[in-house]
């Protein structure tokens, strides 16, 4: 696993968001003995992704498929000193380059932070009156077979609410660390869930 920060920026210095920060993080990690399919039987199977990457993804299903395109739902769970619930859905579109290579695109349509989670008040409070944990997240993915296995790389761009004065010691570790700690969770879980199909489908 290779994680690395990256920064942004124009002719005037660095991007500023007012009241906001954008989080841009890329990973790259190998899966020894897979193939391509292996890989993105895995990434493109949204219905099952509650199970392979819990207990950050609680639920997943596709709601929109045509072609390579897909609209997804998860329910995300954020923990870092407070946990965080989110509603979110996204467009996904694959490209194939040739049989060794593809990549993806996710880009983030909706954010909801949800309350009280499994009550009968459970709701999701609207845009702009939420905590602001996560606003917006991207992810763009790119795949290579080579080398006796595969090339999975993820970069992932997301914004949350800034650091308010008064309250870093609750949002700052949260804010500042999950991006890339989920990175990291993402791969990981994505190449343990290419062995473990293969490992049954060699059974």
């Amino acid at each position: 696993m290779v994680a690395e920060r990256l920064h942004t920026s124009d002719v005037s210095g660095e991007i500023r968001v007012p009241g906001a920060m954008i989080h841009h993080w890329v990973g790259t990690i190998f899966i020894r003995g897979a193939k391509l399919a292996d890989v993105l039987g895995i990434v493109e199977d949204y219905d099952r992704h509650a199970e392979y990457y819990k207990p950050d993804v609680m639920r997943s299903r596709i709601l929109e498929h045509s072609g390579n395109d897909y609209k997804v739902f998860y329910r995300l769970r954020r923990e870092k000193i407070v946990t965080v619930i989110l509603d979110t859905e996204y467009n996904v579109h694959h490209h194939a380059l040739d049989s060794t290579r593809a990549y993806s695109e996710s880009i983030s349509t909706r954010i909801a932070q949800v309350e009280h989670v499994g009550e009968p008040g459970e709701s999701r409070l609207p845009p702009g009156q939420d905590d602001g944990f996560l606003w917006r997240l991207n992810s763009y993915w790119r795949y290579a077979e080579a080398d006796r296995g595969a090339y999975v790389q993820c970069e992932a761009i997301s914004l949350t609410r800034d650091i308010p004065a008064g309250a870093g010691w609750l949002v700052a570790p949260f804010v500042e660390s999950v991006p890339k700690e989920s990175l990291e969770f993402t791969l990981e879980s994505t190449r343990a869930a290419v062995f473990r199909r293969a490992s049954h489908a060699n059974r």
